[in-house]
């Protein structure tokens, strides 16, 4: 998961905390599947794309809707440089 991100990317973990970097990224999605939690696909809307920069969202089952903004990279992939996953979800 945390590969999905830029190494400096911030991660928005709920209760006024971020988890900053792709190090942090990954220690928070680990605890959370090592806790169980299961992760729904929802409903991706299409991405709005200005130049190199993207807004994605997800609508999941339970209405909350997610917010993430890629930076297109010199080799063409996009990655998430910020996250607002649900975090009603995770807290």
């Amino acid at each position: 998961m945390a590969a999905l991100y830029e190494p400096g990317a911030i991660l928005d973990t709920g209760n006024g905390q971020l988890a900053c970097g792709r190090d942090a990224i990954r220690r928070f999605y680990a605890k959370l599947v090592a806790a169980g939690r299961k992760f729904d696909l929802g409903d991706q809307r299409p991405a709005i794309i200005n130049r190199d920069l993207a807004l994605t969202s997800t609508r999941l089952a339970d209405g909350t809707v997610t917010a993430e903004i890629a930076r297109r990279q010199g080799d063409g992939n996009w990655l998430w440089v910020i996250d607002q996953p649900s975090i009603a979800r995770y807290s």
